[in-house]
């Protein structure tokens, strides 16, 4: 790449250090110092003259930014695993290619998942904040006091066996969980079997018979608000909902009341409808130990960070040497 010009490259956010640094080496990386998120007008500007695009999944890349994109942009290389923020069609009109960084993230968010699924019925963020925000409450320990629910033995509910759901399946197994999963498509009897998994071709039927429900699904037009009202509803009372996924998945609202009376147990939410901002009353229902609320940090550790820029650099320089980037997202794939 020594002897071309290098690729003019707009990174919306700040990344890790040793990232931005070999984006420095190999292209005329513009940075985000500040980590400030860009408006939408910052990134009309920057779609205008640069040649790259390096978006995170907050920004919004719709058809209207992708519009006025100048005929030098060919390539938006996602810094993120989903790419619901962006309109890959559009993108694909306009002569666009569009890449993403996946299989760095599955084992990380599936950390996350299963440390909610601990925390949620083992009452871990209640018992933390006894100690630490009503000190002088806790007289020593007592039979009865801050009882949770057993882990062991319970039936969980994947929706969206994907590499995620897959990685939860392998640790819920682990700590005594009986696998049972909905999906698109039914997985390979292989991994069926490894997992003692079983397949529940109704989504409605599953929900009414596990005992947690971990969200590991994308966000589409066809999961919008998959988990609704009437869904939620089918629910047990004495069980639990954890999403690691993406927020518009569950209808907020709807997981809101089942909460406040009692139709489900409790939930743990790492993302959420229409984050940043978090439902008051979800915050609120975290102070009764009703829900354990994180901000959007399941993927959140250092080494995924990396390698996730790792895959940006690869997808660019690949690109630009001619040759189909190896994370291409394909337009109208759902």
């Amino acid at each position: 790449m020594t002897s071309k010009k290098k690729p003019t490259v707009y990174i919306t956010r700040k990344l890790p250090d040793v990232v931005e640094t070999r984006m420095r080496e190999l292209f005329d990386a513009e940075l985000n110092i500040d980590d400030s998120p860009r408006s939408q007008p910052e990134l009309v500007s920057a779609v205008k003259r640069v040649d790259v695009l390096v978006p995170t999944v907050t920004d919004r890349i719709d058809a209207a930014l992708i519009e006025q994109a100048g005929p030098q942009l060919k390539l938006i290389a996602a810094f993120s695993n989903g790419v619901d923020n962006i309109d890959v069609d559009a993108a694909a009109r306009k002569g666009i290619t569009v890449t993403n960084t996946p299989n760095v993230l599955t084992e990380d968010t599936a950390d996350m998942v299963m440390a909610l699924i601990l925390a949620v019925p083992r009452r871990l963020a209640e018992g933390a904040r006894i100690l630490t925000d009503r000190k002088g409450e806790w007289a020593g320990w007592s039979p009865t006091w801050m009882l949770g629910r057993r882990i062991a033995g319970k039936r969980i509910g994947i929706l969206g066996m994907g590499r995620i759901g897959t990685a939860v399946a392998r640790r819920a197994r682990a700590f005594g969980l009986s696998i049972h999963y909905h999906n698109r498509h039914r997985v390979s009897p292989e991994t069926e079997e490894m997992l003692e998994a079983t397949y529940w071709d109704s989504l409605d039927q599953m929900l009414a018979r596990v005992d947690i429900v971990s969200v590991n699904c994308p966000s589409t037009p066809a999961t919008y608000h998959l988990l609704s009202a009437r869904r939620l509803a089918l629910m047990r009372p004495d069980s639990y909902i954890v999403n690691t996924a993406r927020g518009d998945v569950i209808d907020e609202t709807a997981l809101i009341k089942c909460l406040r009376e009692g139709k489900i147990a409790g939930a743990g939410l790492d993302v959420f409808e229409n984050e940043p901002a978090v439902n008051p009353k979800l915050i609120k229902l975290a102070g009764e130990g009703k829900v354990v609320l994180l901000p959007h940090m399941s993927s959140a550790t250092l080494e995924g960070r990396v390698d996730m820029g790792e895959k940006v650099v690869i997808n660019i320089r690949t690109f630009f040497d001619g040759h189909r980037p190896p994370d291409r997202v394909l337009p109208g794939r759902d």
